[in-house]
Parts: C-alpha cells; structure tokens; sequence
C-alpha cells in the first residue's frame, strides 16, 4: 500500500505538469521556492531539452537547480516519462517509484541527490542513453527535483505533502515517423426542460481521443451539428483540448452544449486535425420535450382504444339477429303410408 505522501505527490507532479503546459515557454519550471531547468546553450536559453538521438547513440548535458530560498534545500534528483492525464489531456510526469520505459529509463543524472545552497543554483551533467531497440520517434519525460522534506497537511486527514518540479525533455529518436490520430467513443447526453422554453436545454459531448502514431501531436477539434433539412444548429472549434498529445496516449474530454435543441433531429460530427492527418466521428440524438410526447403518447392510446371499442359496438349492432333456439322450427317428419294388405 502507498503511503499518503506518495499518493498526495502523484498529484502535485501532475498539477505541476499542468501548469507547465498553461504556462510560458520561456520560463524556467518552478513553484516559487526553486527551479529546474535547462543550462544555457552557446546560441541562447532553453525553456526545455529538445534532443535527437538515434538509437544506440549517448548524448551528455547538463540541467540547472536554482534555490530561491534563505535555506538550504536537498533534492532527490531522478527522471521520469511523461504522459497526458486522463482529466484534461496536461502534461504530467510519473513518481520516483513508477516504473520507467522511456526518458525515465535512459536519463541517467550523475548524483541523485544534490544540496542547493540558499539563493544559489547547481549544475547537474547527465547521460542519455538511447537503447539499440528503442522504438522511433518521440519521447517525453523531465528531469525532476523532489524535495525530500514531507511537509505537514492541513485538514482533518493531515497527511503529508512533498514538492517537486521538473524540467522537460522532449526526444527525438531517429527513423521512421508516423503521425495518426483517432476519434473514438463519441457519447451524447441531452437534458431539457419537461416542459418546452420553461429552463435552457443542454447537452454534453464526450470523447475520446488516441494518439496512434509515434510523434506528438498538436490537435484542433471542431464540433458541428446540423438538424432537420440540413439547418446547421453548432459549429465550433473546440478550446478544451490538450496543447499536446503524446505518442500512445489518449484522453477522454467533455464539451458542453448550451442552448441545444428541444425539437429537432441532430446529427453531431467530430473532427480532429493534426499533422495532415483528419479523423471523423458521428453520432445522432432526437430532441423531444417529453413531458408533451408524453401526454400526447397517452391521449392516442386512450383514443385507439375508444375507437377499437366503437368499432366493435357498431359491428356487433350492424349483425343480423339469430333466431333463438324456442324460436326454430322443429322439422315435420313425412307420414308413412299404410301398407295394402294381400
């Protein structure tokens, strides 16, 4: 069983990677106690590591720890893959005790636990090795310095707190490339007032979608909906979608629709974009106020059956009468004739 730290830090790395994708490029990645990020390069500043390698190939550089307290700090010093969460497709990086196929396999900095001097920075080298069997394309992950105080909690459960950031690393590995994107699951739920302009009707689009290729993507999705005749009834670009998805992750997203239709047939289609490559998915709903289809439903069942019974009354009165059995005649029965006698 995980110890509560543990779990609490899984969510602060991912609300820290999620801050790092609404946040400026060329910005350092750091919670205002310190920072990690890349050293210089001879031409200029890098927000993140963009490398290349092909595979088999070692590459060497070095990542910055800046201290911007009046304390020493210790930091776990360790890399890790990176992946979208499933909440809203952000880019987040696993825990120390994930285990690693990617970035946080072949990242190897050369301490794994360093001490910042106050107001100070420190330069860490490492080493990429990229396996001889590493599948091409690209890999993300970051290089993470975790704090290795536990903070208290506040709340009734008071569990403890650890704080890390990260810099990323966005790799290339050399071969073939693939972009591909898909549009899986697309689910509709409508809700309406039972009663016709009495509240606003609305309906919640939610869908999936995958990364199937080996380079990250940088998705557009328009939402369109057209109603009885081909009247268009939505068309939208999409705002709620991941900046990037990366290779073999996919994501479910909602979009909400105010203002749907309340009578109407709708046929929703989904497209997605990215890298010239443009995936579709359809699907339909029938808008009714149900409250009236309902009543309406009940008052041509009771008129059906008023009208069968009707029918029958007026066929049993059109019959012909039959005779009662008093009412027959009995048939006579012929007379014999008296025999002639010899």
């Amino acid at each position: 069983m995980r110890k509560p730290y543990v779990l609490l830090l899984s969510l602060l790395l991912v609300f820290l990677g999620v801050l790092g994708v609404l946040g400026t490029p060329a910005r350092a990645a750091g919670n205002g106690s310190w920072s990690v990020y890349p050293v210089a390069s001879k031409i200029a500043a890098r927000p993140y590591f963009y490398l290349s390698a092909d595979p088999g190939q070692s590459l060497t550089d070095k990542v910055a720890v800046a201290n911007k307290t009046g304390r020493p700090l210790t930091f776990r010093l360790y890399a890790a893959d990176a992946y979208n969460t499933a909440r809203d497709g952000g880019f987040a990086v696993r825990t120390l005790k994930e285990r690693m196929r990617g970035v946080g396999a072949w990242v190897k900095p050369a301490t794994s636990r360093i001490t910042v001097p106050p107001h100070k920075t420190v330069t860490v080298p490492f080493t990429l090795h990229v396996p001889d069997g590493a599948e091409p394309g690209d890999h993300a992950g970051a290089i993470v310095a975790l704090d290795e105080r536990v903070e208290p909690g506040s709340g009734r459960l008071a569990l403890g707190v650890q704080r890390a950031v990260g810099a990323r690393v966005y790799l290339r590995v050399g071969g073939p490339t693939l972009p591909a994107l898909s549009v899986e699951q697309l689910r509709i739920s409508h809700h309406q007032p039972l009663v016709p302009g009495l509240g606003d009707s609305t309906a919640t689009v939610s869908y999936t979608l995958r990364n199937t290729g080996n380079v990250t993507l940088h998705p557009e999705v328009e939402l369109t909906a057209h109603g009885l005749f081909g009247r268009t009834l939505l068309d939208r670009k999409l705002s709620r979608v991941p900046s990037e998805l990366l290779p073999g992750q996919r994501v479910r997203l909602t979009e909400p629709w105010h203002g749907a239709p309340q009578f109407n047939r709708a046929k929703l289609t989904l497209t997605a974009r990215a890298r010239k490559t443009r995936e579709s998915a359809s699907a339909s709903f029938i808008a009714l106020p149900w409250l009236p289809a309902a009543l309406l439903f009940t008052a041509g069942v009771a008129t059906g059956v008023l009208l069968v019974r009707a029918r029958r009354g007026r066929a049993r009165r059109s019959a012909p009468a039959r005779p009662s059995p008093r009412e027959r005649p009995t048939p006579s029965r012929p007379r014999s004739s008296p025999s002639a006698r010899p």
